[in-house]
């Protein structure tokens, strides 16, 4: 009985029943859960925009930019017909990666005149796809016929690009770098329009993307993060319900906090306008989308340039919704008055053979096989690290604005601000005296809004002096593990702690502890497209706890130990807040090994933003200690950058674990 009350010591509540409700812990996201659009003032919005931008970015394996790579494109193949031509195509969006497509322009009419980029989505045929349901072929004939230089491409794994990568790509090791199916779709969809304004016959100024259902998703992907789009017309796809049956879809971390409402909205004050089917998930555009996203291009003063069309229809892309594209672009690209003019003529589609770019040659012997996709990738990301490496202070500004934001959302944090950080004393909580040389306070640590919660029980020494520094200590099995079961009294490394005038925090960071084990399968399909994972919710603790702390009048400094499993976390967590004293058990962790990461950190994107390598870097050059290295944990690159910033002495880094005394001196010597 007396261990029993000794246990329950560790915990806020009294009573198991009691204990937090986190509402991350409720059932997942995926892509068929309704969303209900919050509504945002046009501060909100302007805020809002700019984060979601980034996170798409992040998502897609935008994050660092990609240094520029000739397109080395091959026009060939050309046919003319009355009053438009149409021609093969291929180029590289990056070495050994080709785009393939036709390219359709008009003939008889002087330029320069607009250029439409044309995903065709999941159409079993793909581009050259010529039913009554839809038809990429025939949308392209009408528009060259009408005035515009239209390129058709193929999605990831279709007709010619299926020659070098299937649709489906992509996995959870390819995850960690940012390479997915999705991610190469924008690729293609960038450099596209990079095509396009390479040709003469093209106004840079005037260039629109169309496409249905997941060609829709790739419009508005690219609408969002490339303003070179000036008019968009993304057909079947916006919807409050279903975000994307494919991979090519869901890129992981993509739509976590929204949904393709949103990111469509992301076209204001640019034209956009919503075709949507009575026949599928977008029947209520009208009634439920689309007064959302007008809501946001009303912070513009631009509802006009936003409009919708329904029609009454299956899953398409036929001649109706055609003609209101068109009838759109019309609108915008060339002036007319009288829109209705511009209907559908009949068209005759060319056989497969004078479409398809490989028919009659061979794809380029220098193009990467699927295997050698992702080493191609990473090669580049390594590159682009070592190349941002600060080789002195005044560099690391521009480290943090690119890797550091990568980072960020990767782990898909969300730093707070300290206002909207909570720190209640919950009713039923335990008794706050332990013994005259110090007492306790249970606590629970949430963010304005977000329904999380954070167990926590701060020590303070008896009597306290005010404006104390805390050190918090984070264990990866939770508070319990840092409380003697025996007597109810605090370790050593605590006691030791308060004894030098400090407070001591300790907390259930999600999932463990007294914080519920949550029931949250994360290999179900797309989960981190709309949910963190628990790693990453536990570096979000780390932060929320630390930014609840920093900032405050009472509290002089914060210190940060993370022990065993918890060191990592709170190595990726430090560099994002105000903490002093940063003191990383690094587990003799891997960090070299994707099977490592995928094992302990199954975090996306979160090698492509450079993982510890990054983090550390955001902590320099305050002081930071990474011991229990073993021989696994690589710290080359931060004792470089260290070193590169005058703070050698700053860094101590020791393949054995420290003792509680060599912590607790390093801490308090500062």
């Amino acid at each position: 009985m007396e261990t029993e009350q000794h246990h329950e010591l560790a915990h806020v509540f009294t009573e198991a029943s009691q204990g937090v409700n986190d509402a991350r812990g409720a059932p997942p996201r995926d892509l068929n859960t309704p969303y209900t659009f919050p509504g945002y003032t046009k501060a909100e919005w302007t805020e809002k925009a700019a984060a979601l931008r980034q996170q798409i970015r992040v998502a897609n394996g935008l994050v660092p930019t990609h240094e520029p790579t000739p397109l080395n494109a091959e026009i060939f193949g050309r046919i003319e017909r009355e009053d438009y031509s149409v021609e093969k195509v291929y180029f590289e969006p990056f070495p050994g990666f080709f785009t393939t497509g036709n390219l359709y322009r008009p003939l008889g009419k002087t330029g320069p005149f607009p250029g439409i980029v044309s995903p065709h989505g999941h159409w079993g045929r793909g581009r050259l796809e010529n039913i009554e349901r839809g038809s990429i072929p025939g949308r392209c004939i009408n528009f060259a016929k009408q005035g515009y230089v239209i390129f058709a491409y193929d999605m990831l794994g279709y007709n010619d690009s299926g020659k070098q990568i299937e649709h489906r790509y992509g996995g959870a090791r390819e995850d960690l770098w940012g390479l997915s199916a999705m991610g190469l779709q924008l690729q293609n969809s960038i450099r596209s329009i990079d095509f396009l304004e390479s040709l003469p016959d093209v106004d840079n100024d005037r260039i629109g993307c169309t496409g249905a259902s997941g060609g829709g998703t790739q419009t508005f992907i690219l609408t969002a993060v490339d303003e070179r789009i000036k008019v968009s017309a993304p057909v079947n796809m916006i919807s409050a319900t279903m975000q994307g049956g494919c991979l090519c879809e869901n890129a992981p971390n993509l739509r976590l906090d929204v949904s393709n409402i949103e990111i469509g909205a992301l076209m204001a004050p640019r034209p956009l306008l919503l075709v949507s089917a009575t026949g599928d998930w977008t029947v209520k555009t009208p009634t439920v989308e689309y007064p959302a996203i007008r809501s946001i291009y009303a912070h513009f003063d631009a509802e006009d340039k936003v409009h919708q069309v329904q029609v009454d229809a299956e899953h398409n892309y036929n001649q109706e919704s055609r003609e209101a594209v068109y009838a759109w672009f019309a609108k915008w690209f060339l002036d007319a008055e009288d829109t209705s003019a511009f209907k559908e003529v009949t068209f005759q589609v060319e056989p497969d053979e004078a479409l398809l770019v490989f028919s009659e040659r061979e794809m380029p012997a220098h193009a990467l096989k699927q295997d050698a996709f992702l080493p191609a990738w990473i090669n580049r990301f390594e590159q682009a690290l070592e190349n941002r490496k600060p080789i002195n202070a005044s560099e690391q500004p521009r480290f943090r604005e690119e890797f550091g934001i990568g980072l960020k959302y990767a782990l898909g944090l969300q730093i707070p601000k300290i206002t909207d950080v909570k720190l209640v004393e919950p009713e039923g909580a335990f008794p706050t005296t332990y013994q005259t040389s110090l007492s306790a306070r249970h606590l629970v640590i949430s963010r304005k809004g977000v329904g999380d919660a954070i167990p926590a029980i701060l020590f303070s020494p008896e009597p306290q002096v005010g404006h104390d520094p805390i050190v918090l200590i984070v264990h990866p099995e939770g508070k319990e593990k840092l409380i003697d079961l025996e007597t109810g009294e605090p370790l050593p490394l605590i006691t030791d702690l308060l004894s030098t005038d400090r407070k001591v925090l300790l907390i259930d960071v999600f999932g463990t502890g007294e914080h519920q084990d949550y029931e949250r399968p994360e290999d179900t399909g797309y989960f981190t497209t709309y949910n963190r994972t628990a790693a990453a919710l536990r570096v979000q603790d780390i932060v929320t706890t630390l930014r609840c702390f920093t900032g405050r009048g009472d509290v002089s400094e914060v210190n940060l130990i993370g022990i065993g499993e918890a060191g990592l976390w709170s190595l990726l967590a430090a560099g994002f807040t105000d903490v002093k004293n940063v003191v990383i058990d690094a587990a003799a962790f891997d960090n070299d090994s994707d099977d490592a990461f995928l094992e302990t950190l199954p975090i996306p994107n979160i090698r492509q933003a450079g993982d510890f390598r990054t983090a550390g870097t955001l902590v320099a050059p305050r002081p930071l200690i990474i011991h229990n290295t073993g021989s696994a944990f690589d710290t080359t690159w931060l004792t470089e950058v260290y070193g590169n910033i005058e703070a050698s002495d700053e860094l101590l880094v020791s393949e054995d674990r420290l003792s509680d005394e060599e912590i607790i001196g390093r801490v308090t010597s500062a």
